[in-house]
């Protein structure tokens, strides 16, 4: 995030890079952001001076992902290997400044969360008290499940705690498993706890401003808890099944807070995001990515799950998530480029990510080597409408659907399965169309269907049309619909696609099976420490990405 001006602050460092080099009680100058986050951020010196709502704000802060990670492993590595999008060239295969900055991001924020859980314990109990503690364990459990998901075993139970223990600077690696337990056991306990009525007193009344995630709504913090309980334990299913049945069980039985895409006729569109706007900040990494990048375009996959066919025209496009997610060549041609792509496949080229086009006069302007369709402008330059998505009420209806359809903790019940189905098309696609309509470009003032326009015809009918479990030819094509749909919905969440990938195998693909499995750990961790490390790498059979992870099949 760029700063547009500065006031700086002193912060006691108490790791650096993956949290477990030696102590550095060095007072290091920050800078505070004035627009990022400007009306909550109070300039906090260090953990002694700074408030509850303050530590929690950078820790909220920190689920924005970095440039480096949006460029380095989302646009480099998991587009690829979840095929929703084309990467038409390898040109870059610096991964590593992408790890380091997922594992910095990480760890930099974790003694925060500490600080804050030291807090909390000293504090009088309280109902307020205990949201807000719910509030922290839930952030914790979704910081740490999206880390653990992408590299397998990291330090847990004892990192973050260096600037209070000196013997635990180089903390050990906590196996995968146990920390999904204790994640799941955390969630389980902030669902209980929510009291959503104590949010009038302090300190919880003076902690809420700072929530600008779901601005002190403890119904949605709630439901988040028990969404994220949802979708790790089907993760870990194949592993884990009745450990995995009975939490489901739980949630589902006992009818748990869930966030919500759709009921049965009535939209809800719930999501659990990090909107920009209101948040106070602007995402101008994501751009950043795409702009410097520029080697993702629409692939053959994802085009043959929105268009019956392949002509250029656009006509055989069934989905108007298609015009959402991508657009036209520079010859107003709808392309996908192969894959697996040939020797002979012409090169991908153009500027269809450049700034130029915030003009209406430069819009159409791509280049003219930009011969496939590229991302849609909007969806990758929209720096304050389009959120930065943890999960949505589509993943969680998707997510049923697989539950009813297989029995997995619940009863087989393909009829409800295909209510579920069907729920989470209708919200994924109108979630997305609201999206579209909501969206605009930062320097003009652009919106959307200013100079787009979806086809009036196509709809969440349009896309049950097609993919109705009746177009099916078999239970096992069924499933299929279940997981491409889910696919599709995670566009803009490729890390979570990737974990659908891995986990089941069956998402949309061309050519050979996905075989990457994991991201290596960071170079930095040799460093700092190498003897945990080392033992973690052993016990897990290696640190390459075809290491399969704990909860893989």
């Amino acid at each position: 995030m760029k700063n547009n001006s500065y006031l700086s602050f002193l912060k006691i460092a108490a790791i650096k890079a993956s949290g477990k080099n030696l102590l550095i009680l060095l007072l290091i100058v920050m800078s505070a952001c004035t627009k990022d986050f400007e009306d909550i951020n109070t300039n906090p010196q260090g953990f002694t001076t700074a408030t509850d709502g303050s530590l929690f704000n950078n820790i909220i802060q920190s689920l924005v992902p970095t440039g480096n990670e949006l460029f380095y492993i989302q646009n480099e590595i998991l587009y690829k290997q979840t095929q929703q999008a084309a990467l038409t060239r390898e040109a870059w295969g610096n991964f590593t400044l992408g790890t380091e900055d997922i594992w910095k991001n990480y760890y930099s924020s974790l003694p925060e969360f500490r600080e804050l859980e030291r807090r909390f314990n000293s504090y009088d109990t309280s109902a307020e008290l205990r949201n807000m503690q719910s509030m922290l364990k839930i952030t914790l459990a979704l910081k740490t499940f999206k880390v653990t998901d992408l590299f397998g075993d990291m330090p847990f139970t004892e990192a973050g705690y260096g600037f209070q223990n000196l013997d635990l600077l180089r903390p050990v690696y906590d196996s995968q498993r146990d920390i999904y337990l204790r994640l799941l056991s955390d969630l389980a306990w902030a669902d209980s706890a929510i009291r959503l009525q104590a949010v009038a007193k302090e300190p919880f009344s003076s902690f809420a401003p700072f929530d600008k995630l779901f601005g002190g709504n403890m119904l949605q913090w709630q439901k988040l808890a028990n969404s994220l309980r949802l979708r790790h334990a089907l993760r870990m299913s194949a592993k884990e099944p009745e450990l995995a049945g009975s939490i489901i069980r739980d949630i589902l039985e006992n009818q748990r807070p869930l966030i919500d895409g759709y009921d049965f006729i009535t939209p809800k569109l719930e999501s659990a995001c990090l909107w920009p706007a209101s948040a106070g900040f602007r995402h101008e990494a994501l751009n950043w990515s795409f702009r410097e990048h520029n080697n993702l375009r629409m692939g053959e996959v994802i085009w043959h799950q929105l268009s019956y066919h392949d002509s250029t025209d656009g006509s055989g496009i069934s989905d108007p998530r298609a015009y959402i997610f991508f657009e036209t060549n520079n010859a107003n041609q709808w392309k996908a480029y192969p894959q697996p792509a040939s020797i002979t496949t012409p090169p991908s080229g153009g500027i269809p990510y450049g700034t130029h086009r915030d003009q209406a006069g430069a819009f159409s302007i791509k280049g003219e080597t930009n011969i496939y369709s590229p991302f849609n402008y909007f969806v990758v330059r929209d720096e304050e409408q389009m959120p930065i998505i943890f999960i949505t009420g589509a993943e969680v209806h998707f997510m049923k659907s697989e539950i009813y359809f297989l029995g997995i903790g619940m009863p087989v019940d393909k009829a409800q399965a295909e209510i579920e189905y069907f729920n989470g098309i209708n919200s994924s696609v109108e979630w997305w169309m609201q999206r579209a309509a909501q969206s605009k470009l930062p320097s003009s003032g652009i919106s959307f269907t200013e100079v787009i326009s979806i086809p009036a015809w196509l709809n969440a009918a349009s896309v049950q049309g097609r993919w109705g479990f009746w177009n099916a030819g078999s239970e096992e094509e069924k499933l299929r619909f279940i997981y491409a749909q889910a696919w599709i919905d995670a566009f803009r969440q490729p890390d979570q696609a990737y974990c659908l990938a891995r986990r089941t195998q069956a998402t949309p693909r061309n050519g050979e099976p996905l075989q990457h499995f994991r991201l290596p750990y960071p170079p930095s961790e040799a460093a700092y420490n190498a003897q945990n490390l080392q033992q973690a790498i052993a016990r897990q059979g290696g640190d390459s990405p075809a290491v399969k992870i704990w909860w893989m099949p």
